[in-house]
C-alpha cells in the first residue's frame, strides 16, 4: 500500500536523518555511483577500488566496519539503505547476512562461469572472491612426525603441543562445521574434546599470533590460515619473518577429502539503489586484473582458475582442497559453537 505523498516524505526525511546519524548520509542513485560496505581492510584493496574507478568512470562511495556492524545497519537502514555491495570474509558470515535478508539473487553469466559453484549461493545471491586455506602449522625442529589431517590433531600423542584461536572465531567455526558435515556432530564433539586436550595454552591472538608462538617456543603446532604466513615471506611481520624457514606446514587431509578453505566474498544488497553498477563491480573482482592483486597484494588464492600464485605461497601451492559447498559453514555454525561450548573450548 502506497503512503499518501506527506507521509512518504517524513518517512523519507527520518530514514536519511537517522542514516546520517550513523555517519554517512545516502547519496542518490545514480549511473556512475557505487556504495560498497566492506569489512575487508586489506592495503591492496585500494588499488581494487581504484582501478575499478578508473576503468569504468563509476566512483566508490566506501563505508568500512566488521561484518557484524555492517549487516545490522544495513538492517537498520531497511529499505533506504544506500548499500549496493556487501563484502565480507568468511562464507559463515556471507551466510548469516544471507538468512537476514542482506542479499538479493543476480544473473551474472561472467561470475557463473568464473566461481565455481561450491564457492557461490546457488540461486546468486553472493560469490567467492579470493580462498584461504586453513593449513597446520609446525616447528621443524621439534615435531617429527605432525599431524596429517584435522582430526589427528586430538590424537593424545600431541598433548600440550597445540594452539589455536578461539572456539568463538569465525575461522574455527567454519573448520568444526566442515568436520561437522564430514564426520557428524558426535564424532566432531569427540574431535573437539581431543584438541581442547592438546592446547598448550588457552586460546589466544589471532593467525600471525598462533605462528608467532612456533618462533618463541610456546607452541609445537598450531593451526592458522595461509596468508598470514604468506604475508610473513612477503614483507616484515614482527616476531615472525626470518623465522619462517623453520615451520614445516602440511596441507591436511590430503588423503581423503581435502584440505580446509574459506573465502572472501560479496553479493548485492537487497535494496542497492545502484544494482547494475553492484554487478559490475563484482564481475571486475573476477577479472584478471583483480584476481591478481588477491594474489599478489594480500597472498590470497584467487577464485578464477589459472591466475598466477604469488611467489609468497611457493610453499604452499599444489594441494587437494576440500570440495564441500562452503553454504555449509553458514548451515552448522550453530552446532559447531554449540559442540565447542560442550567440550569447554573458549
Amino acid at each position: 500500500m502506497k503512503l499518501p505523498f506527506s507521509r512518504r516524505a517524513c518517512a523519507g526525511l527520518l530514514a536519511v536523518t537517522a542514516v546520517a546519524a550513523l555517519g554517512f548520509v545516502p547519496p542518490a542513485a545514480a549511473s556512475g555511483e557505487l556504495n560498497l560496505y566492506s569489512s575487508r581492510h586489506y592495503d591492496t584493496d585500494e588499488r581494487l577500488y581504484k582501478d575499478f574507478e578508473d576503468k569504468t568512470g563509476i566512483k566508490i562511495n566506501r563505508i568500512e566496519d566488521k561484518a557484524s556492524v555492517l549487516i545490522e545497519r544495513i538492517k537498520a537502514e531497511g529499505a533506504n539503505s544506500p548499500a549496493d555491495v556487501l563484502l565480507t570474509v568468511d562464507a559463515g558470515r556471507l551466510w548469516a547476512a544471507d538468512q537476514g535478508g542482506i542479499f538479493q539473487p543476480i544473473k551474472s553469466d561472467t561470475l557463473e562461469a568464473a566461481v565455481p559453484a561450491n564457492m557461490r549461493h546457488p540461486d546468486g545471491h553472493w560469490f567467492a572472491f579470493s580462498q584461504r586455506a586453513r593449513l597446520i602449522f609446525y616447528d621443524k625442529a621439534d615435531v617429527s612426525e605432525p599431524p596429517q589431517t584435522y582430526e589427528a590433531l586430538a590424537d593424545p600423542k600431541y598433548k600440550g603441543k597445540v594452539c589455536a584461536r578461539s572456539g568463538s572465531n569465525i575461522y574455527q567455526l567454519s573448520l568444526m562445521a566442515s568436520i561437522i558435515e564430514a564426520a557428524g556432530a558426535d564424532a566432531a564433539k569427540g574431535w573437539a574434546e581431543g584438541l581442547v586436550a592438546n592446547f598448550a595454552r588457552d586460546p589466544e591472538g589471532g593467525d600471525t599470533d598462533q605462528l608467532r608462538a612456533i618462533v618463541s617456543g610456546q607452541c609445537d603446532i598450531v593451526i592458522s590460515n595461509s596468508y598470514y604466513f604468506g604475508r610473513a615471506i612477503r614483507k616484515d611481520v614482527d616476531g615472525l619473518s626470518g623465522s619462517t624457514d623453520g615451520i614445516g606446514i602440511v596441507f591436511p587431509n590430503q588423503g581423503d577429502r581435502g584440505t580446509h578453505v574459506n573465502i572472501s566474498g560479496g553479493g548485492v544488497v537487497a535494496n542497492a539503489p545502484n544494482k547494475e553498477n553492484a554487478i559490475k563491480f563484482l564481475e571486475y573482482l573476477v577479472s584478471a586484473q583483480a584476481q591478481q592483486y588477491f594474489a599478489e597484494g594480500n597472498d590470497e588464492y584467487p577464485v578464477v582458475a589459472g591466475t598466477p600464485l604469488a611467489s609468497s605461497l611457493d610453499r604452499m601451492k599444489d594441494f587437494k582442497i576440500d570440495p564441500v559447498s562452503i553454504t555449509v559453514y553458514g548451515k552448522n555454525q550453530a552446532k559447531a559453537q554449540e559442540i565447542y561450548n560442550e567440550v569447554g573450548y573458549k
